[in-house]
């Protein structure tokens, strides 16, 4: 049972996993690990499912997982019968009334739907991934120079699941770099896994890029993929300039993570969102909706 902090009513809430048997089956049980291992996080079981999810047959799922994950399908811009695929569902846009943006040069917002920890003073050597497990920034970048200028910075990882807006936004004005790509493979992100394969996000295939924003300094954007992830789409055009809120790129079918890392001195996190984090809880928060702001040394 997956609990994760509500904000708005300060309770906890139990997560409704997608494929939650499925996935204990192949991180927990002998049988299931041989089979992780065998298959399930390898490219092409991956890439296999995301052509199937493209497919107009795959149309059948929609209806059962809008109503078994209580979607609000009003929110959407496309109807529900006018989908091509299920990850033409998947990857739904929003109205802008669905996901307000705090315009507000000082305040950091959310660059999406999903569950949130942060981490702040971290060492680049020592990044938490769960409870007793890390990594390094530069096993993650596998670019040590840039993974230097962010000692003792901010550290936000997002964690997606399949029942999220699965598109990501920019947290500010300003220009981001061209992705890098490093190959991997495709655990999930779901914390199960997490709690059990050693240095995951460095583990699995990831996109990462120098964000230039006008208030928080240099971000470092981190895509990690997963299982079933069939694709990576990067929607922006890099080295030209975009607004607070504009679309970065989205995920295709599956449960994924976005990770942010911030320079020292440049944003504080919210309170309530530290707090849990340092309990070990996720804190549920949707894309556009304040997370944080801006740190300003006069």
């Amino acid at each position: 049972m997956i609990q994760v902090y509500n904000r708005h009513t300060n309770k906890y809430d139990t997560e409704n996993v997608a494929g939650e048997k499925s996935i204990r089956w192949a991180y927990e049980s002998p049988i299931g690990k041989g089979f992780l291992e065998l298959l399930v996080k390898r490219k092409l079981f991956s890439k296999l499912y995301g052509i199937y999810c493209d497919t107009k047959i795959s149309t059948k799922k929609i209806p059962s997982f809008i109503k078994n994950f209580n979607i609000d399908i009003d929110m959407c811009v496309t109807d529900p019968s006018d989908f091509k695929s299920f990850n033409d569902f998947f990857t739904r846009k929003l109205t802008k009334e669905a996901r307000p943006i705090n315009k507000d040069k000082n305040i950091l917002i959310s660059p999406g739907d999903g569950r949130l920890f942060a981490y702040t003073d971290i060492s680049i050597d020592n990044i938490i991934q769960v409870k007793n497990i890390s990594y390094s920034l530069s096993e993650l970048l596998q670019d040590d120079e840039i993974a230097k200028e962010y000692e003792g910075g901010t550290c936000l990882v997002l964690r997606l699941c399949p029942i999220d807006y699965h598109r990501l936004h920019f947290v500010d004005d300003g220009i981001a770099e061209k992705s890098n790509i490093v190959n991997g493979n495709y655990y999930s992100v779901n914390p199960v896994a997490l709690e059990r394969i050693p240095k995951l996000y460095c583990q699995n295939k990831r996109e990462w890029s120098v964000f230039h924003s006008k208030n928080f300094g240099d971000i470092i954007h981190v895509e990690v993929g997963a299982t079933c992830v069939g694709s990576i789409i990067q929607s922006y055009k890099p080295n030209t300039k975009v607004k607070k809120g504009d679309e970065k790129g989205y995920f295709k079918f599956g449960g994924s993570t976005t990770i942010l890392f911030f320079k020292p001195n440049t944003v504080l996190i919210d309170d309530d969102i530290l707090l849990q984090s340092s309990f070990g809880f996720e804190t549920k928060v949707n894309m556009g909706e304040k997370i944080g702001e801006k740190i300003n040394l006069g």
